[in-house]
């Protein structure tokens, strides 16, 4: 499994035929997100806070707002047609990295901005 540091590099590596399209709908918080044909993905190795500004418990908790971590997903996926390597299953969701159509790995992006946290258990 790759860490987060090393998804740029690894991105490069795989074929773009592991990769779904997504037409993102909508952003639910500061990691999930929904694609226009209801599939639900949440970032993988990353943690934000719930849109109620908590942390459920074991997992990290960012200094920075839920909002602030929304607001970021949006501006990085929100209307846009983004790529994603699903890597597994989180309750109805797929666990992905996912790509803006200019190759920037939203994963790091979000993590870069501050909003979010590495989740060290999945990294």
């Amino acid at each position: 499994m790759p860490k987060i540091g090393q998804m740029l590099d690894v991105q490069a590596s795989q074929p773009a035929a592991e990769r779904f399209l997504c037409e993102v709908a909508y952003v639910n918080d500061g990691d999930t997100l929904r694609c226009t044909d209801g599939t639900r993905v949440r970032l993988h190795a990353v943690a934000a806070r719930e849109a109620d500004e908590t942390c459920s418990p074991g997992h990290p908790c960012p200094a920075a707002t839920a909002a602030s971590a929304t607001t970021e997903l949006r501006r990085l996926a929100a209307n846009r047609t983004i790529s994603c390597e699903p890597v597994g299953q989180s309750y109805d969701r797929v666990t992905a990295i996912c790509w803006s159509s200019a190759e920037v790995e939203i994963n790091c992006a979000m993590i870069r901005s501050g909003t979010t946290l590495v989740w060290e258990k999945f990294d």
